[in-house]
Parts: C-alpha cells; sequence; structure tokens
C-alpha cells in the first residue's frame, strides 16, 4: 500500500536546520557558520515537492523540543509526519569548565535519563495531536576533528586527562546517545531513519564533515537525503 506524503514538519538542532561551516568568513582561530540551501531538508524539500516547515534551531536540545511543538501546535496537526533530529548537543559538556577542572565530576547537557524522557514526551505530544513521528539517528563524529575543535584555546592536556587520555572516548560517547535513539524506536514502535550507516559505509567518511568534526557538510548533507529518500522508497512513502 502506497501512502500519500503531503506536509513535514522537522524539529531538531543545527544539523537539521542544514549549518555548515562558512569557510569564507571562517579563520584557524575562529568558526563562523551560516544555514546551507544544501541541508538535507532543503534538499529533500526540493527532490519531493511538498512542504516541508524546518523548526530546528542552533544549539537545540531534545529539553527544549516541548517549547517548540507548543509554539507550533497547529503545524503539526496539519502534518502528516514530525521528523526529529536530538542528540548531538545533548551529549556535550561544558569543555572549559571540564579545561580547567579535569578532575572534577561534569555532567553532558542533557542526561540520559533525562534526554529519553523529554524524547518521550515530544514523541507522545506529537502522536496525540495526529501526526506521525519519525526520529533520525547522530550522523557520525570525528573524534580528531571535534577534538582539535572544542580545544581550541583551551588546556587540551586537561580535557584529553578527563577523556581518560584518549579522544575516542568522545566518539563512544557520542555513540551512546545514538544507542538510545534506536531503542526509543524499538520501545516506542517508532520509525527510526538510520543516518549513521550511510557515513559509516564511506572508508572517508570524515571528508563529510566540516572542519568541526560535528556538522555534516554539504556533501555530508548529501548522504542524510540519500537516506531519507531510501526510506521512504522502501516504506512505499510518496510525496
Amino acid at each position: 500500500m502506497e501512502i500519500a506524503l503531503r506536509s513535514v514538519c522537522g524539529f531538531g538542532d543545527s544539523v537539521m536546520k542544514g549549518v555548515v561551516i562558512d569557510k569564507e568568513n571562517s579563520s584557524h582561530d575562529h568558526i563562523k557558520y551560516k544555514i546551507s540551501d544544501m541541508g538535507f531538508a532543503s534538499r529533500c524539500r526540493r527532490s519531493l515537492g511538498i512542504e516541508i516547515e524546518n523548526f530546528a534551531r542552533f544549539g537545540s536540545t531534545v529539553a527544549q523540543a516541548m517549547k517548540f511543538i507548543n509554539r507550533y501546535t497547529e503545524r503539526i496537526k496539519n502534518s502528516d509526519y514530525v521528523l526529529f533530529e536530538y542528540g548531538g548537543n545533548d551529549c556535550n559538556f561544558d569543555w572549559v569548565a571540564i579545561s580547567e577542572n579535569p578532575n572534577d565530576i561534569h555532567s553532558p547537557a542533557v542526561p540520559i535519563p533525562e534526554f529519553v524522557s523529554c524524547y518521550s514526551e515530544a514523541i507522545d505530544t506529537v502522536r496525540k495531536m495526529g501526526a506521525r513521528p519519525v526520529l533520525l539517528s547522530l550522523p557520525i563524529l570525528c573524534p580528531e576533528k571535534f577534538f582539535n575543535h572544542l580545544s581550541k584555546g583551551l588546556n587540551s592536556d586537561n580535557i584529553l586527562h578527563w577523556l581518560n587520555g584518549t579522544i575516542f572516548t568522545l566518539d563512544r560517547w557520542h555513540e551512546r546517545y545514538n544507542m538510545e535513539i534506536f531503542r526509543m524506536g524499538v520501545q516506542k514502535r517508532v520509525p527510526v531513519i538510520d543516518i549513521t550507516s550511510v557515513f559509516l559505509e564511506k572508508r572517508n567518511h570524515s571528508d563529510y564533515l566540516c572542519d568541526d568534526g560535528i556538522h555534516p557538510n554539504d556533501e555530508g548533507h548529501g548522504l542524510i537525503e540519500c537516506a531519507i529518500m531510501d526510506y521512504l522508497r522502501r516504506q512505499r512513502i510518496l510525496a
């Protein structure tokens, strides 16, 4: 059975917003960002020829999701699907604090129990409004690039000490949140579009990320679009 797709709302962070590094206006010491018209949401809008309202915000976490859901209630009620993309900021830390006090205990922006609770509330609320929630997994993180980015101007030795001496702690912690997204998909019977694997399938997958190691570049957004379009084809969801 084919399902007609007419309108979609999106909530998430800078990845969904299509934020990339503005190379022309960035320097070695200071990175500036811009919203690319080649972000995956914009690409899908053009490919599908449908209305996709992108309510994502730079720096947003799932703890803020309900604020935006309540703000755009009527838009959600008129949408077929609501696409969620959260996790990248939720799992991040205050690196300045870690740099200054590496022996202290530091918590992520949104700890795992709160991450699951807030995400579950967002999913349930959207369902009650009559729209179908769909989750995106996380794109990959490049530990080398990300460490160089987050430690710039800080005490990198202290940060590395807090990471138990290996930058790959960053990657493993990031993946911990990704696992929760897939787990929620199973437990709450919500589709999860796997945008992680399309990066991992590339031998040079870090080439699909910006120099900060966390934001997909334009080519990376192309991979995400491919994953979403493939999901729609397999589910026989047509515009």
